[in-house]
């Protein structure tokens, strides 16, 4: 007979038991530590729905902790990553604010086999999972998403004996209904302002674009339908705040167009789904979401990056699915909202019946906004620079050579603000812009298959 000493019976026991709490416990929750950088935790002291979210994490997950990185200090979101990834210090799970830039430091990690073999995965729509898809490798997550269009104020069109926009609502008869509201004198507009009407008209003259005239590889600024677009908001100025003058301004309450809305100055205002929370408990007016006309809408999606060295990479994905696109996730947060007496910040990304419904239970009785969610895969995805190499310059920050009035060298992002300043005409320089642009989008994209 073998007889063990106290020493290995201790160790026995001690393996015996790490074997069984394998069993019980979730995958990732053997002890991991998983530091986490995000823009939407707030502080300490606010506890808000994310911090709670997290909270709710670790206590379902025993043994897991989450260590919250500062990111605070000076310098952009890419730049304090850029340092920690020097320091060889990347999080385990952050933000994207520029996934193309992650991919090609190589900081994403490749989570292809576990989405794969994730249910709620398959019920997010395709724009979001193509949005974080590279060359056939799925190298982030979505974590929020948020319709982007038109919110109505229905009362404001009642009362002009008008027929209050729906969703899909053709843009003729988006602009008329906007057009016959207006009513300077009386303090009333259509809308809000015309710059949004750039970004989601094209794609109702050729199904092809996307935002902002985005095709999928390039900029179609020189096309038929994004010059129609500048156009269509050029004749839509005088609905918009940015049409009237100082004189007439006295006629608003409002010291600026994102405050007409809740003042019921203007019938439209197009704004994103982070806005629904404050409608559902401030406005006093009957509203609705009509989208894009025609029937579609944009959408805002924010997405979490697993880093590529991550020590424990199943634990991060798993805390990083729950903080994204996680049914149970989402449920959770939901049940915390609730006892809070809020509205969830985020809507659903994993978008089942079952999550539009519990979703509604929050927003109230809003056909519109029901099918909008009904139907989003179709959407136009807004957040192409978080997704898209080169964006940012050929949509912004590239300058194309060009001068106007006194301004030397100016960007494109000051090209398209001044549209309709009557200082240069679209037209004369849509096919030199079109021709920068994706000189740029080209570049980026070689650059990240190198």
């Amino acid at each position: 007979m073998t007889f063990l000493t106290k020493q290995t019976r201790v160790a026995i026991l001690l393996m015996v038991i790490i074997g069984l709490l394998s069993m019980v416990l979730p995958a990732g929750a053997q002890g991991a530590t998983i530091r986490y950088a995000n823009w939407n935790l707030g502080t300490e002291e606010e506890n808000n729905l994310q911090r709670q979210l997290v909270a709710a994490y670790v206590e379902a997950n025993p043994g897991v902790t989450i260590e919250f990185v500062d990111m605070s200090g000076d310098g952009g979101w890419e730049e304090k990553l850029t340092n920690f990834a020097a320091r060889g210090e990347l999080p385990d799970v952050f933000m994207a604010n520029n996934t193309p830039y992650y991919v090609q430091n190589g900081w994403a990690a490749d989570l292809t086999a576990q989405v794969e073999a994730d249910a709620d995965w398959a019920t997010i729509p395709q724009v979001l999972r193509n949005a974080v898809t590279y060359d056939g490798k799925v190298l982030g997550l979505p974590s929020a998403q948020f319709i982007m269009g038109y919110f109505i104020n229905q009362d404001l069109f009642e009362a002009a004996n008008l027929d209050a926009p729906q969703y899909g609502v053709s843009a003729e008869d988006f602009f008329a209904a906007a057009s016959q509201l207006t009513d300077v004198q009386q303090g009333v507009l259509g809308l809000h302002e015309m710059g949004p009407i750039l970004g989601w008209y094209p794609s109702t003259q050729d199904s092809n674009l996307g935002w902002f005239s985005f095709d999928g590889t390039h900029m179609n600024y020189n096309s038929d339908a994004f010059r129609s677009a500048v156009n269509t908001a050029i004749e839509m100025r005088p609905n918009t705040w940015q049409g009237l003058t100082d004189e007439q301004k006295t006629a608003f309450t409002a010291q600026g167009p994102w405050e007409l809305f809740v003042n019921q100055e203007s019938g439209a205002v197009w704004e994103g789904g982070w806005a629904l929370p404050s409608y559902v408990q401030n406005a006093t007016f009957n509203w609705d979401f009509i989208g894009i006309p025609g029937g579609n809408q944009a959408m805002v999606a924010d997405l979490l990056v697993v880093s590529a060295t991550a020590a424990d990479q199943d634990a991060a994905y798993d805390f990083a699915r729950w903080m994204s696109f996680s049914s149970a996730g989402y449920a959770k947060e939901a049940e915390l909202a609730t006892a809070a007496g809020l509205v969830p910040t985020r809507m659903p990304v994993s978008v089942t019946p079952e999550s539009i419904d519990l979703y509604m239970s929050f927003a109230g009785d809003r056909p519109g906004l029901r099918q909008a969610l009904e139907n989003l895969d179709n959407s136009l995805v807004e957040s192409l620079a978080k997704i898209v190499p080169g964006y940012i310059n050929a949509r912004w920050e590239g300058r194309p050579g060009i001068n106007i009035g006194d301004q030397s060298d100016v960007n494109l992002g000051f090209i398209f603000d001044n549209f309709a300043a009557g200082s240069f005409k679209f037209e004369d320089l849509s096919a030199q812009l079109q021709d920068f642009a994706n000189g740029i989008l080209d570049d980026a994209r070689a650059q990240l298959a190198s």
